[in-house]
């Protein structure tokens, strides 16, 4: 894919290069994060903006336990992120009983790839312009997803084309919401530390 995001909104119809490298997708999923809700709550709509599911976190926790639940309120998923390891490391229990791992074990300025340990999937990244494809372990796409680039929202476009995944890619780009934000806020953080450090030696 390109540098720039293929990100659209709903009613928009899928980008040009993506249906001539892959088709049109079979179904397209929109997620948005809710304002004032500190990324803690994400709906994730059809193209019609019905709620097909709906993710929550809980406010303060230290392993970032998430519940994805359906339309009706049924449980879905649980994703808990693993805390002391190496690498970015967030485990996802699905309703029912799969359970797999996202690993991020490689991190460049334009590609990232995430590792789907128990389902031998692999999700690859373009940082830049904040495109995802998630393979299956033959080589078959199974998903895209494209985050829109300047927005008030964590807001992103899911083109499913193996419609059978549809509850793991959900999962899986949830994750990858949380990984996403997770690292804006570190990378913050440390700006606002070099900030008060280079104002604090100025000073002395």
């Amino acid at each position: 894919m390109g540098i720039f995001s293929h990100f659209r909104e709903t009613g928009e119809s899928a980008d040009s290069d993506i249906v001539e490298r892959f088709g049109e997708p079979k179904r397209s999923l929109f997620t948005s994060t809710k304002m004032l809700s500190l990324k803690h709550k994400i709906d994730i709509t059809d193209a019609d903006d019905n709620v097909i599911y709906h993710s929550e976190s809980k406010v303060i926790s230290l392993h970032d336990k998430t519940d994805i639940t359906d339309a009706s309120g049924s449980q879905v998923a649980h994703i808990e992120k693993k805390v002391f390891t190496l690498h970015e490391r967030h485990m996802v229990e699905m309703a029912d009983g799969t359970s797999f791992e996202l690993s991020n074990e490689l991190f460049h300025l334009v590609k990232d790839i995430t590792n789907i340990e128990g389902l031998g999937w692999q999700l690859r990244g373009n940082i830049i312009g904040l495109n995802f494809e998630l393979y299956d372990k033959d080589e078959s796409l199974i998903a895209l997803t494209s985050q829109k680039m300047i927005s008030l929202h964590d807001k992103y476009c899911i083109d499913i084309y193996k419609p059978e995944y549809e509850k793991e890619v959900v999962a899986i780009v949830v994750t990858l919401q949380h990984i996403i934000s997770d690292r804006e806020a570190a990378a913050a953080a440390a700006a606002s530390a070099g900030s008060s450090s280079a104002a604090a030696s100025s000073s002395s």
